[in-house]
């Protein structure tokens, strides 16, 4: 039996990459002071809250493996957008992070199933809250994020910011683009 099919959920989500989709690439990201909203996800997200999706982040933060930052400082962050997004009346309703990458420093240097474009926090998302996967989207900038949304067998969508642009080049012409979260959500919403 296949990952997606270990169980049937009954809600749909909406998965989203973190950097370069829901907030301003920078590179590492860490401190909240940093932190910027891209244009229209703060809306975005209010708009998937009041459609019925979950709304659920999946971020890589290799900067943990690298030693950059600690998961605890990836939480604070995370509590951080939380506060922010209740403020204007939306949410995230969880939060997923992969702090592993091969060549980062012990323990987090090993091959895991959550890195993306490997499906394991989508997988593992769907579990903890019997989300329906194929009824789902995946939203992020980057190949791998579409990668992933594809091997936990939800639809997957480009935005054009961050790196979207350069990942737009390697996709296939299927893969539907949006220019931000907010045209994005919209998009769905109107599915």
């Amino acid at each position: 039996m296949s990952n997606s099919n270990r169980f049937r959920g009954t809600k749909p989500a909406v998965f989203l990459d973190r950097d370069g989709t829901v907030n301003i690439e920078k590179e590492y990201l860490y401190r909240a002071d940093q932190f910027e909203f891209t244009p229209g996800a703060v809306e975005a997200i209010k708009l998937l809250n009041q459609s019925g999706y979950l709304v659920v982040v999946v971020t890589n933060q290799s900067g943990v493996a690298r030693g950059y930052y600690g998961e605890a400082d990836v939480e604070r962050l995370h509590s951080h957008i939380d506060q922010l997004l209740q403020s204007h009346g939306g949410r995230v309703d969880a939060w997923y992070y992969c702090p592993h990458h091969a060549s980062g420093k012990p323990p987090y240097n090993r091959e895991c199933h959550c890195r993306k474009p490997l499906p394991g926090m989508l997988l593992q998302a769907a579990a903890d809250h019997g989300i329906d996967l194929s009824r789902s989207w995946m939203v992020g900038d980057k190949l791998v994020d579409i990668e992933a949304g594809l091997a936990a067998g939800c639809k997957p969508l480009l935005v054009m910011t961050g790196y979207g642009a350069e990942a737009a080049d390697d996709l296939s012409p299927e893969v539907p683009r949006c220019p931000d979260l907010l045209a994005a959500a919209q998009l769905i919403a109107a599915v």
